[in-house]
């Protein structure tokens, strides 16, 4: 791929860890990062990058995100229906807003809507507050989201059909 082919990615750093490892000699720390990686225009994906300086960690976390990439299909900015994503005991909410609304959500599902491109959500985090397990809950639910292109090729109608 060349560079001018490359899209232009929004990275957005969710949560940076510091873990000490004991040995010997005293403490060895290292590093973990949780990164989001969109296009603002529906494609976005996450990554977990370790290692032993920050930068790095954050460069892994951004390529593991960027071989990840799904596409959500939204509708006016935000998505097409309600959906509850669970992922272990995180509990996501998410509820499609009417135009001007903005993003109403916390951290973690703050990060991933900026990065897939939603304007208005309304969104509340039940359960664990553990970053990772919300991402993945949130992205669960991407997974759950109907496209109306397909549903209305798999009915034999048209999208006019379906949205009236």
């Amino acid at each position: 791929m060349n560079v001018d082919q490359e899209k232009e990615y929004v990275e957005k750093l969710i949560k940076l860890n510091r873990v000490a490892k004991v040995v010997k000699g005293g403490r060895r720390f290292s590093f973990s990062a949780l990164v989001v990686v969109g296009d603002k225009q529906g494609s976005v994906g996450y990554g977990f990058g370790k290692a032993n300086d920050v930068t790095e960690a954050i460069r892994k976390g951004v390529d593991k995100a960027k071989k990840s990439l799904i596409t959500v299909p939204l509708k006016n900015n935000t998505i097409p229906h309600a959906e509850l994503c669970e992922f272990k005991s995180a509990k996501v909410i998410l509820k499609p807003a009417a135009p001007g609304t903005g993003v109403i959500a916390g951290g973690p599902v703050r990060a991933v809507m900026e990065a897939v491109g939603v304007t208005d959500i309304l969104s509340k985090s039940l359960g664990t507050k553990n970053s990772i397990n919300i991402v993945k809950a949130v992205f669960s639910g991407f997974e759950n989201i109907m496209d109306a292109k397909k549903i209305a090729t798999d009915r034999g109608k048209t999208l006019k059909d379906i949205w009236g």
